[in-house]
């Protein structure tokens, strides 16, 4: 949590859209930048899971945290355009290098000690460490802003993004847990035609030549690999084995077919191939995947909540208290996930259409403030509040339906499959930042972080139908 967390204890986060508009650049060029932030994570999310199924998941995080800190030192020494240009491509660099890579090794780690229930739970206090670490940040941009400025605010930050990537260097690196059959499965692909039925996550699809490699043989990188477990064969005993037609038991150390040669490549290659495949084929993944993506992508709409409080004629210190509302309400949704994770999927679905509401009516009382400015305290205030309640409801979703999404995942690239959720939450991101572009030449800011409410409203319908189900309760298995 320590590690997940410094990842947001950035004070840089509550100000750089202010930092931006306070270079001169106008909202468009504003969207422009975070397109270019989202291109970035929408490139490399895919490769960097397979990456991660190949490679050591905590020498791929070390290197994200160090990214992290060149990209904020880019901004602080180069605040123009082109800087914070580069600056979002290291940003976004690492944070791909994190998406997926984080939460297999999590998941891992517990499978590894036959406690993958308790993911939904441990996740909910990491989102929650992450979040609190933001508030605080946040709080702290707030009088050191005051003291020095946007400088004292960057190099701040640098300085946090440096402690973030040492923490990293003190993760454990889980081993890789593939159960019996998914090995024998995997030795005999070349022995067998390619079937939907017998084979819905696509690994046994036609090959070259095999070869057998350990998986905790090293590679060419020089980075020990680590890799994933099937979701529910990690551990004997496990409910979830069943689904699978496992037997429970698990290989604690086996091998995996790559191409001839057995070199890094090909393995990174089968890891792809065969996350992609689940990702796409397995009904329950598939919508999982959905899901998950639309629900974070959702929280890129903070990204303009620090214009809509500066439009509503508030100081960049009451701006960042704002935020902080939004942070506070994410925190706790977030925190509440190890109580909600068993929810059913029309209450998640009732819940996001109350948030939905909520976000919209926030919206428009906070631009109601730019007519009303003797009222500009508590218009505000009182928007964001609700914003913060539906942020958390957002937020608490997001974490249930990925920790769904993971009981789901039966394959051994679980971070390829995760990452193909993210790549489509950058999608989403994309046109969330597109729209505002196109729509801020029209509209003022209030009413278009309003409109952003709408797929709140849109998930909630999609929610019933694609809520993957809890581990052990009965589902398809079959590719549709």
């Amino acid at each position: 949590m320590l590690f997940r967390g410094s990842a947001d204890l950035i004070p840089l986060y509550a100000l750089y859209a202010l930092l931006f508009a306070d270079h001169g650049l106008s909202t468009a060029q504003i969207s422009g930048l975070l397109a270019i932030w989202s291109t970035t994570s929408f490139l490399l999310e895919v490769p960097s899971g397979a990456w991660a199924d190949t490679v050591s998941r905590r020498g791929l995080l070390i290197l994200s945290g160090v990214l992290l800190v060149a990209g904020f030192a880019m901004w602080t020494v180069f605040p123009s355009y082109l800087g914070f240009a580069l600056g979002f491509v290291l940003w976004g660099t690492s944070g791909a290098l994190m998406s997926g890579t984080f939460e297999a090794l999590v998941y891992d780690e517990l499978a590894a000690r036959g406690e993958t229930s308790d993911y939904p739970r441990i996740m909910g206090c990491t989102r929650a460490a992450s979040e609190s670490a933001a508030l605080i940040a946040i709080v702290a941009a707030a009088p050191l802003f005051a003291w020095g400025g946007y400088a004292l605010v960057g190099w701040t930050s640098v300085a946090i993004a440096g402690l973030h990537a040492l923490l990293a260097c003190t993760l454990p690196s889980a081993p890789k847990v593939v159960s019996a059959e998914e090995a024998q499965e995997l030795a005999e692909s070349d022995d067998g035609a390619e079937s939907a039925d017998a084979d819905p996550v696509g690994l046994l699809g036609d090959r070259g030549s095999v070869a057998s490699v350990p998986v905790d043989a090293g590679v060419d990188s020089g980075l020990e690999p680590s890799g994933t477990t099937g979701a529910k064969a990690a551990a004997a005993g496990k409910t979830g084995a069943a689904d699978n037609g496992m037997t429970g038991a698990v290989a604690a150390e086996t091998t995996v077919p790559v191409r001839a040669g057995g070199s890094a490549i090909a393995r990174y290659l089968l890891m792809l191939r065969t996350g992609l495949r689940e990702a796409v084929r397995v009904k329950a993944v598939r919508h999982g995947v959905f899901l998950a993506s639309v629900l974070y992508g959702m929280t890129a709409f903070d990204e303009y909540f620090a214009l809509l409080a500066g439009d509503a004629g508030v100081t960049p210190s009451v701006t960042a208290l704002l935020v902080a509302l939004t942070v506070m309400g994410a925190l706790v949704g977030s925190a509440l996930a190890g109580r909600t994770e068993a929810m059913r999927a029309r209450t998640m679905a009732t819940a996001l259409a109350i948030g939905g509401v909520l976000f919209i009516a926030g919206a428009l009382l906070a631009g109601l403030a730019v007519h009303r400015p003797e009222a500009v305290y508590p218009l505000t205030a009182l928007g964001f509040s609700a914003i913060g309640i539906a942020y958390g409801i957002v937020y608490n979703a997001g974490v249930v339906a990925s920790a769904r999404l993971q009981d789901a995942i039966e394959g051994p690239a679980r971070a390829t499959v995760t990452s193909v959720s993210g790549l489509l939450e950058e999608v989403f991101s994309l046109a969330v930042f597109g729209f505002v572009a196109l729509a801020s030449l029209w509209l003022p800011i209030a009413p278009i972080v309003a409109l952003l409410g709408v797929p709140m409203l849109v998930a909630a319908v999609l929610v019933p139908a694609w809520l993957p189900p809890r581990s052990g309760e009965s589902r398809g298995n079959g590719a549709a």
